[in-house]
């Protein structure tokens, strides 16, 4: 499946009281093309941590759906954070791994995802759902299904494709980014 029908139809099943983070890089830039809204949080090169950023999150507001969105080099960088989400077990946690076995925005390097069972390793912690896809029919359908399931879950998504040539960077200043992220996180926004 195409990296970005996946994003497209993640972002089409959110609810509007989701807050939803997308790693650093080409996820990042994709996401905020096809659906920017205030609940979206954009990683700008810090990769490998925003799992535990999701984790304080969804450990701090109960109320809120946290969906993480990443790569899997990034994944693969803060392995040891699969390990302290289950134990936490955040119930409002849903981790989604974009897996395209490549390092896309610095080269298309190779990852080491074509052998490292990353869906494996969430289970292996504790992860109480975890699943796997590898088209969109199927993602979309394990997405919505993890989305309303108590978490945390784990789902691995096998894409390919490649961002566009011209994919714009995000033009929202980091501390405006942040701002506008806290405010749309903040207390009086949170649902059950």
């Amino acid at each position: 499946m195409d990296r970005c029908d996946a994003l497209r139809a993640l972002l089409g099943a959110l609810h509007v009281e989701d807050l939803a983070l997308f790693t650093t890089g080409m996820i990042s830039r994709e996401a905020y093309g096809l659906r920017d809204r205030p609940e979206n949080f954009y990683m700008m090169g810090s990769m490998g941590l925003l799992s535990s950023m999701g984790l304080g999150l969804a450990l701090s507001l109960p109320g809120r759906r946290v969906v993480v969105v990443e790569g899997d080099g990034s994944a693969l960088m803060s392995l040891g954070s699969l390990a302290l989400i289950a134990q936490q077990s955040p119930p409002n946690f849903t981790h989604v791994v974009l897996d395209n076995e490549a390092y896309e925005s610095t080269g298309n390097q190779p990852s080491i995802s074509a052998t490292i069972d990353l869906a494996a390793q969430a289970s292996a912690c504790g992860y109480r759902l975890v699943g796997r896809c590898l088209d969109l029919d199927s993602f979309t359908q394990l997405f919505a299904e993890h989305r309303a399931s108590p978490g945390p879950s784990f789902l691995l998504a096998k894409v390919g494709g490649r961002a566009s040539h011209g994919l714009a960077r995000l033009d929202i200043a980091p501390p405006a980014l942040k701002d506008r992220f806290r405010a749309a996180a903040g207390p009086g926004r949170a649902s059950s």
